[in-house]
């Protein structure tokens, strides 16, 4: 009979999760996790070929944790939708800084990204049935909108400044209500 396995992926996973969220994405190397699951490094590459396919685990982890955010920020109805969505990923930056810099704020020269994602798609339609944008337009808007909640979300992460969250709101409903006007007056 063989020997009952002791460490599955997903507690790999989990480890390597807290590991990123705590010390930082430079701190995801094997033994770093094996000494967190208190076993050897043999468990780790047992589950997977590669330290990179580890770190790829990691990232859709955090991305998932990501999208619970925004799914919960919606639910919540303290703001509209698409608010609530730019107000969630700057929680995130707030929360988890480190897993947000993995996701948000690593080199991507080399990673193939889709042009259109769900998440894009379904906030350029918030946008066409809030505004009543279409095409190009929407698309814009949203860019727009998404760099600045990005620049907030990164000054946040990176501890530039720390702001309140009444502020964060106020600046997201000034720019939004700025750039509506602009779209409305081309």
């Amino acid at each position: 009979m063989p020997p009952k396995i002791k460490i599955t992926k997903e507690d790999i996973v989990t480890a390597a999760v807290d590991t990123v969220r705590k010390n930082g994405v430079q701190a995801l190397n094997a033994r770093t996790i094996a000494a967190v699951l208190h076993c050897s490094t043999q468990p780790i590459f047992s589950n997977f070929a590669a330290m990179e396919e580890l770190r790829l685990a990691v990232v859709e982890a955090a991305d998932a944790l990501c999208q619970e955010y925004m799914k919960r920020e919606v639910a919540s109805g303290v703001y509209p939708p698409y608010k609530a969505n730019g107000m969630a990923y700057i929680r995130f930056a707030k929360e988890e800084k480190e897993l947000f810099k993995l996701l948000y704020m690593r080199d991507r020269t080399n990673e193939m990204i889709p042009e259109e994602t769900d998440t894009g798609n379904q906030m350029e339609a918030m946008v066409q049935g809030n505004i009543g944008l279409t095409g190009m337009d929407a698309k814009l808007f949203h860019l727009e909108m998404w760099a600045y909640v990005h620049g907030i979300a990164t000054m946040i992460a990176t501890g530039f400044f720390d702001l309140e969250w009444e502020l964060i709101s106020r600046m997201l409903t000034d720019s939004y209500q700025g750039l509506k006007k602009q779209f409305e007056k081309e």
